[in-house]
């Protein structure tokens, strides 16, 4: 009994298992076919369009501005050494950082005492060649009377031999006294003889004074110079930098003690690449004296200077690139030498060109412009400089043309656009369109909005609109769009 009572619960459930299967099946069936007889729905589809910004082509005639940075440096800067050594005592001014000079103003002073006892030394010295000087052209002179007494004895001795001669041929004479006569004659050329020495070692005396002499004066000049190097003065108005020494120290020859600057004659180097340097060349090659400013960012206050481009380094250092040029500033208020500056230079200009944001142009070099029926097509342009944010482009036949001012990777030619210009004056937008609607049709659109999931909000500012005579007719196309009628 039990395995048949078993056996009848299985055939039970297995029918009832059955049942449900054919039941499910047959509810799919039903739902497919209705399903299938029904009308297809289909919703219109609206071409998507897009808003950007757009901005006018309009080609011009722009100077570039190329920016780089570069660094101060003083024109006239002078290292203040000592020539002589000794004890330094200030001058005119203090001895600090910053002291402000004037042309000539005494600086500082080594203690003259040495240089002065020098001098005077020296002096003697050149009162001593003075009179060494007069006493040998004295000498010269007497030296010179005495060969011209010689020469006068040796010319009348000579005539008492040339008489004595002619009267020995006539018989009247005796040889005695033509010997005598010889004797005399040869005595005063002798005497002749020794005077000139005399003269010559006169002269040389003269000469030997006249050397000591220049010697002396050249000492004197020495210990003069010596005298005046101990006094170190400024060459012009400046100001003290790098001041080492102080008043009372002992400092050596040639020791620098401070170095003067002029902080209103200055000059800013700058380093360019070669590609920019090109850029700053004439016809000839040579480099232009182009304008250009530095600026200095000074707590949000900028010190700002004008200057021209002078000249450039005459070579490329090791592990160097590009260019060094150096530019001189006209007024430099506020600026000092080491100040680290933005400096904007003006290039040449270029013409037929126009100044668009870079977000204007792609990857590729192109723009991309509004067209007939406001799509976009793209167009080739060739970029010349970037400005910051900006870049100078140039385009063929793109003159008065609408071009997109920033790119998206959603736009591309073909699409359609609602262009606006930045910064243009809105228009006030047109009123809706409204149009009346018969008590069917009302009807009808009142129950889809009832019956949708819109939000309470939404919906109830839709059926108040439905609720009015006039309805926009905007609001009517939306609705119906989705009601598939």
């Amino acid at each position: 009994m039990r395995f048949l009572r078993r056996s009848l619960v299985g055939v039970f459930l297995l029918a009832v298992t059955v049942a449900l299967i054919a039941w499910a099946g047959n509810t799919v069936r039903g739902a497919v076919a209705e399903r299938m007889a029904q009308e297809p729905r289909s919703f219109p589809q609206r071409e998507r369009v897009f808003t950007v910004n757009v901005l006018r082509y309009e080609p011009q005639t722009i100077s570039p501005v190329m920016t780089v940075f570069g660094e101060l440096a003083s024109q006239r800067s002078l290292d203040l050494r000592s020539p002589v050594g000794g004890i330094l005592s200030a001058g005119d001014i203090s001895l600090i950082e910053g002291a402000v000079v004037e042309e000539g103003q005494l600086i500082a002073q080594i203690d003259p005492f040495e240089a002065q006892s020098a001098l005077d030394r020296v002096n003697a010295d050149l009162q001593d060649a003075e009179a060494e000087l007069r006493d040998a052209e004295r000498n010269v002179s007497l030296a010179t009377d005495e060969l011209t007494a010689a020469q006068s004895q040796a010319t009348l001795r000579a005539a008492a031999l040339t008489r004595q001669l002619d009267l020995q041929r006539r018989g009247v004479g005796t040889a005695a006294a033509v010997e005598n006569a010889e004797l005399a004659a040869s005595t005063a050329d002798a005497s002749v003889l020794s005077r000139r020495q005399s003269l010559a070692q006169a002269e040389a005396r003269f000469d030997q004074a006249q050397t000591r002499l220049a010697r002396a004066r050249i000492s004197v000049s020495e210990a003069e110079r010596t005298l005046e190097n101990t006094r170190i003065t400024a060459d012009f108005a400046g100001v003290l930098f790098d001041v080492t020494a102080t008043s009372g120290s002992r400092i050596t020859a040639n020791e620098r003690i401070a170095q003067l600057i002029d902080p209103q004659a200055l000059e800013v180097s700058f380093r360019v690449s070669t590609a920019q340097y090109t850029r700053l060349l004439d016809e000839n090659g040579r480099l232009l004296d182009a304008p250009l400013e530095v600026a200095l960012d000074v707590s949000g206050l900028n010190l700002t200077a004008t200057g021209t481009i002078t000249r450039e380094s005459a070579a490329v250092g090791d592990g160097q690139t590009g260019r060094l040029l150096f530019a001189t500033l006209d007024a430099a208020g506020g600026f000092r030498p080491g100040d680290f500056v933005t400096v904007r230079i003006e290039e040449p200009e270029l013409r037929r060109v126009a100044k668009v944001p870079a977000t204007a142009v792609g990857a590729n070099n192109t723009v991309l412009v509004v067209g007939d029926e406001d799509r976009l097509r793209s167009a080739d342009v060739t970029l010349l400089r970037r400005q910051g944010d900006d870049v100078i482009i140039r385009g063929e036949g793109l003159a008065g043309e609408q071009i997109v001012a920033e790119r998206s990777p959603l736009l591309g030619a073909g699409i359609k656009v609602n262009p606006l210009t930045p910064g243009a004056t809105d228009a006030a937008p047109a009123p809706p369109e409204m149009i009346t609607l018969d008590a069917a049709r009302k009807a009808r659109l009142v129950t889809f909005v009832e019956g949708s999931r819109m939000p309470d909000d939404v919906k109830s500012r839709i059926l108040s609109q439905l609720g009015e005579e006039e309805v926009p007719a905007e609001t009517v196309n939306r609705l119906e769009s989705r009601m598939g009628g």
